[in-house]
């Protein structure tokens, strides 16, 4: 497969039809994401640019694959949620917003857009699914991490710190954010957006976006240089960029 299978399964359809289908599934995605209390209102229409981008450039795979990486965040939020708010590093109740969205998934539909421009050129699909396979990663880590992790270490220094620390992880944080960008690889070449060559490549450079956070969470982000939006997206952008020069 070269990542074009899933678009062109929709060529029948004609532009019209295609743009009713995506708008009805882009809604369907922002209803689900407010009613379960995943994102704020603002996050809602964030999450659905970004789902509307890849449903363009990449056809209902790519639905698929976003609604992946929100199920596997959502879930990993709420896992230990009690023990979070204990220690004040819990998710606000009620989702979260515009910015902490486009922050995790700008890069994703940003490739997507770019493939529908300059299409075909697969390697910007394979690039937007390792930015969502370390967006998921990013997430699940964290959450997981501070759930059932036990006392976290500084990646950097490797001394014990107190959870919800900026560049802090653990064994079991590390690994559920693993198997989250492996999850995420899997689906898109399920769903031909990748090639099943590519896999590898896209869960790799997910572990390794999620690794690149928590390096700048413990140096930059610790000094106040940068905020936590800004990390994200730095980290989603390392792993788009990884994965196109190595696919």
């Amino acid at each position: 497969m070269n990542g074009l299978a899933e678009y062109s399964s929709m060529a029948s359809f004609d532009p019209a039809q295609k743009l009713a289908a995506f708008a009805v599934l882009t809604l369907l995605f922002a209803t689900l994401g407010r009613l379960v209390r995943g994102v704020t209102t603002a996050g809602a229409i964030a999450g659905a640019a970004v789902c509307f981008a890849l449903l363009w450039a990449a056809g209902v795979g790519a639905f698929a694959a976003l609604l992946t990486v929100f199920l596997l965040t959502w879930i990993a939020t709420r896992i230990g949620y009690g023990r979070k708010q204990h220690l004040g590093t819990a998710e606000a109740g009620t989702g979260r917003d515009a910015l902490q969205v486009l922050a995790n998934l700008g890069m994703a539909a940003g490739c997507a857009v770019l493939y529908a421009t300059f299409r075909p050129v697969p390697r910007l699909l394979i690039a937007m699914a390792a930015a969502l396979a370390e967006a998921a990663a990013d997430t699940v880590s964290s959450e997981i991490g501070q759930a059932l992790g036990g006392t976290p270490r500084l990646i950097t220094t490797w001394r014990k710190v107190a959870p919800g620390t900026d560049g802090a992880i653990t064994l079991a944080g590390t690994l559920a954010g693993a198997v989250a960008a492996l999850v995420v690889a899997l689906v898109c070449a399920l769903v031909h957006i990748v090639a099943w060559k590519s896999l590898a490549v896209c869960a790799g450079a997910g572990v390794a976006g999620m690794i690149f956070d928590s390096l700048l969470g413990a140096t930059l982000e610790r000094r106040r240089i940068l905020g936590n939006n800004a990390v994200n997206f730095a980290s989603t952008v390392i792993a788009a960029v990884l994965a196109f020069l190595l696919s």
